[in-house]
This record gives structure tokens, sequence and C-alpha cells, in this order.
């Protein structure tokens, strides 16, 4: 069976640079995907965990790193996401690690 490719709707281009972005934010972690892994954008493939964009809201969940201040931290994804969506965006404090990765 033969067929034409989906089109390119820029979702995938655009989740995986906003993982980027608040992956490059001070403070940061990791990307977290919720308790039983559901935020994530699914790609051919594979996913972008931590990361959901839709039509009205873009949602943002991270583990942050002891000692960062969290709501500082989450103010600063923020502004690193809203400069690349035209949503709303939703940020998430998942879990803080310590230098050595275990939960506080």
């Amino acid at each position: 069976m033969t067929g034409s490719p989906l089109p390119d709707t820029g979702t995938e281009n655009l989740s995986e640079r906003v993982a980027a972005a608040v992956l490059a934010t001070p403070g940061v972690a990791a990307l977290h995907g919720g308790q039983f892994g559901e935020i994530a954008t699914y790609l051919p493939g594979r996913r972008v965990t931590g990361v959901t964009i839709g039509p009205s809201s873009c949602a943002v969940h991270v583990a942050v790193r002891y000692p960062a201040n969290v709501v500082d931290t989450a103010e600063n994804v923020r502004a690193a996401v809203e400069s690349l969506v035209n949503v709303p965006v939703d940020v998430t404090i998942e879990d803080l690690l310590t230098e050595t990765g275990h939960t506080q």
C-alpha cells in the first residue's frame, strides 16, 4: 500500500525546540513525563517527554535541580517557551533532584 506522507504540521520541530529551550534553562534537571508518563508529544517512532502543545495551551513538566528556586525556575521556563509558542504556557514542577539525582 502506498500513499502520500502525512503533512508536516510543525508540531514535531516545535516540540523539540521547546524541549531544547526548557533543558537550557538554569535550574532545570530534566523534562518529566508526569505521574504515568502521559505528558509527551508523540511523534513517528519517538516522543518528546514533558511537552504537550495544543491549540489553546502548552504544558511543560520538569524536574528541578536543588537548590534552584522553583518559582524562579518555572518563570524562566515559561519565558523561554513563550517566545516559541503563541499560546499560554503552563509549567509544572514535578520533582526536585539533588546533585546525585535523588529526589528531595
